[in-house]
């Protein structure tokens, strides 16, 4: 089922997410619904805050960008209370865009290397440093795990370059092809 996106100005955005345990209710239908959500909305990556759900739980799929990264054909994973531990000195700057904020595209400085700790599908625990492109979606979309967007992370002069495109998404000013969730005012 798709289900709508959270737009930018929806309290559940701002929200630190909380872990789940493996008896969350209906996990595995939430799951597929989050990938065909996210599908349909030609995105790579989606965070639960982003249905509405202030839990610990983003999909990833990396394969429509595996004509310019091999490595990550068929790449479809599952993060279940993830957390960052570390990251590390060098930084790269990326242009990055959010389902949450339609419309706006800007290039983020981001650790390159990233050492990580989530449970997968079936609760299994993986501890690992990522790195590439990888690396930064998991940062996008575990910042919303912790109650930040891509827009947090733009030089005061971006961000002021912005302010009207946000305030148009936090007035449900916005056009998109996907389904979404708007402030009501």
């Amino acid at each position: 089922m798709i289900l709508p996106i959270y737009l930018y100005g929806q309290p559940v955005l701002r929200k630190v997410a909380e872990d789940i345990t493996p008896d969350y209710p209906q996990l595995k239908e939430l799951i597929e619904n989050m990938f065909e959500t996210m599908h349909h909305a030609d995105g790579i990556g989606l965070a639960a805050p982003q249905i509405g759900l202030a839990i610990r739980l983003v999909v990833v799929d990396l394969d429509v960008l595996s004509d310019d990264y091999p490595e990550y054909k068929d790449f479809s994973r599952v993060y279940i209370n993830a957390h960052i531990i570390e990251t590390s000195d060098e930084t790269e700057s990326m242009e990055e865009g959010c389902l949450s904020l339609p419309g706006i595209h800007e290039k983020v400085v981001r650790p390159s290397r990233i050492h990580v700790k989530y449970l997968d599908e079936n609760f299994v625990e993986h501890d690992e440093w990522v790195d590439g492109f990888l690396a930064r979606a998991m940062q996008h979309e575990f910042d919303h795990l912790e109650g930040k967007v891509f827009a947090d992370r733009l030089s005061l002069l971006r961000r002021q370059m912005n302010k009207g495109k946000l305030l148009d998404l936090a007035k449900g000013k916005v056009s998109c092809t996907y389904k979404t969730k708007r402030v009501l005012r």
